[in-house]
């Protein structure tokens, strides 16, 4: 009996010095380092969270398995033109709202979660929620604190070169709530001005909001684009972010999945003109119908010269125009002149056609 327990303790003996020494085998073939604890390296790469050099664009694990959920931005290739065009006309507007040379560009268009969003919003901020007129839907536009004291600088005749001040731990003024929300209205009406030659809709201005929880215009979970805005005054300036779920865009989805577009998304006035005009100027052949009947073939047939076929049209009735077998026109027979004429008196409709 002790010569067993001797057995036992010198397997169990062997079986730790294995796992110390990292061998990868125990002695009936089982893995030695199946009960091994991982480190918290290996825990953040397991979960995506790995910062290392070089790694930076690579997601793994259930990070990339969430991230997937998610459409990306790129396949709706127009709303980037869009947005483009929202760089160009907001950095005229701006300069003529400020008077100042100011330079408007866009940091990068990313899709998330509206959860993950609204807990990353840096604050002290501004969030206005606008509405989607004809698309019955809401957007986000969040001003950070840094563009918000640096307007509020310029507008109130600050001198250049110096940077906004920053006070901390006060909420915002109702002058400095005024002037921003002046800012928001500019930037609403470029964002109208860059989505019109897509589709008309007009971006209307509702509340603006200090608390992101009461910014809340759709689900957590739903899938938004944020567009990041930098606005450089000189040497001040600020952040704008502009947050559309993708609820707000599916009116016009269709019209977003266009790849190449024009300067007036894909019309071409001047092949248009010149196809109305020559269609204008194109002859066609009208046939007057007096009267049609229905004979047998054994009657066409024994047709002869000098044969003579009874109309069963009675004098002044109605005759109609045709064009090929289209009937157009309906009107009166008569004479000008050496020649026949016909007077039009109305044009037909298809169910009149038909019938």
């Amino acid at each position: 009996m002790s010569g067993v327990q001797d057995d036992e303790e010198a397997m169990a003996a062997a079986w730790g010095d294995a796992l110390a020494a990292g061998q990868p085998e125990s002695p009936d073939g089982a893995v030695a380092d199946a009960a091994r604890e991982l480190n918290q390296a290996e825990i953040d790469s397991l979960l995506g969270f790995d910062d290392g050099p070089g790694v930076a664009d690579e997601r793994s694990g259930i990070q990339r398995i969430i991230s997937s959920g998610l459409v990306s931005y790129e396949r709706l290739p127009m709303l980037e033109i869009v947005f483009d065009r929202l760089v160009r006309i907001m950095s005229t507007s701006l300069r003529n709202f400020t008077s100042d040379n100011v330079e408007v560009s866009i940091d990068g268009i990313v899709s998330l979660r509206f959860g993950d969003y609204l807990n990353s919003v840096p604050l002290p901020a501004m969030l206005a929620v606008f509405k989607a007129d004809r698309w019955d839907n809401y957007g986000l536009l969040v001003v950070d604190s840094a563009l918000i004291y640096s307007v509020v600088d310029v507008l109130l005749g600050g001198r250049r070169g110096t940077a906004a001040m920053r006070i901390e731990g006060r909420p915002y003024t109702t002058i400095e709530r005024t002037l921003v929300e002046r800012l928001i209205h500019v930037v609403l009406a470029d964002l109208t001005a860059a989505f019109e030659p897509l589709s008309p809709v007009t971006f209307e201005f509702e509340r603006l909001e200090v608390n992101p929880r009461f910014a809340a215009i759709s689900r957590l979970g739903n899938a938004t684009v944020l567009a990041k805005l930098r606005v450089d005054m000189e040497d001040r300036g600020g952040r704008i972010d502009l947050l559309l779920p993708y609820a707000t865009l599916e009116p016009v989805r269709e019209l977003l999945l266009q790849q190449f577009m024009g300067e007036k998304f894909g019309r071409d006035r001047i092949w248009e003109t010149h196809l109305a005009e020559e269609l204008r100027h194109t002859q066609v052949t009208l046939d007057v119908v007096l009267d049609e009947q229905t004979l047998p073939l054994s009657g066409v047939t024994g047709l002869r010269p000098g044969d003579r076929i009874a109309l069963g049209a009675a004098p002044g009735a109605p005759v109609r125009l045709r064009c090929g077998e289209v009937a157009l026109f309906e009107g009166q027979l008569g004479r000008r002149g050496n020649n026949l004429a016909v007077r039009i008196e109305r044009e037909l409709s298809r169910s009149q056609e038909e019938g």
